[in-house]
């Protein structure tokens, strides 16, 4: 039964959203060589291409009814690496500050465990012949609220942001907003926890 699933992935392949989540892919390396380099403004601008790809090929698949199975893998695989990378350049960069964001740039280590986890335990699942679930509400809305704040930090964060010149979020507001975001982040998180049990529990009940 995982050999026939695991057939359909690359079935009708070829489509302009599965194009876009490849792009998001490439765009990962370029956000990091481009932030850490010092080139913030450019990797702000990335980052905010790298959302807008994400935020068209849902509605291009549902269209224009493109959806795939490779496609559902390779969002959420867009998502995870664009995720990691954000909280682990940021996490380095707070963490080399000083105040209240160093004092709290272990938040970050929070985005980091949690991306990891889902991508290993997707990994083993695939590898059993189950699939990941696509993201509910609660992942969606971790999703959107995540890169929200991220893109506010890059441009307004002290001592990150491209525009702090003309205005510097105070570090304690920067703080809230990352914990919410965290908070969230630990929420969706859990929300998949029922469906992972529901097809482990079908799977093997079957046997």
């Amino acid at each position: 039964m995982s050999n026939n699933k695991n057939s359909t992935l690359f079935e009708n392949w070829n489509t302009i959203p599965n194009w876009l989540s490849f792009a998001r892919i490439i765009m990962v390396p370029i956000f990091a060589v481009l932030f850490l380099k010092g080139h913030v403004l450019w990797s702000v601008f990335v980052l905010a291409l790298s959302g807008l790809s994400d935020f068209f090929d849902g509605k291009i698949a549902r269209r224009f009814n493109q959806i795939s199975d490779l496609g559902k893998l390779l969002d959420p695989v867009a998502d995870k690496l664009t995720e990691i990378t954000i909280a682990v350049l940021l996490y380095l960069t707070f963490s080399a500050g000083e105040g209240l964001v160093k004092t709290f740039s272990w938040i970050f280590l929070i985005f980091i465990i949690k991306e990891l986890t889902m991508v290993v335990f997707g990994g083993i699942m695939l590898l059993v012949g189950l699939r990941p679930g696509a993201a509910e509400i609660y992942g969606k809305v971790s999703t959107f609220v995540f890169y929200g704040v991220m893109l506010l930090m890059f441009g307004f964060a002290p001592g990150v942001g491209a525009f702090r010149e003309f205005w510097t979020i105070p570090d304690t507001l920067l703080v809230v907003l990352i914990a919410v975001s965290a908070v969230l982040t630990v929420i969706a998180f859990t929300s998949y926890l029922p469906g992972v049990y529901r097809q482990v529990k079908e799977k093997y009940s079957k046997k």
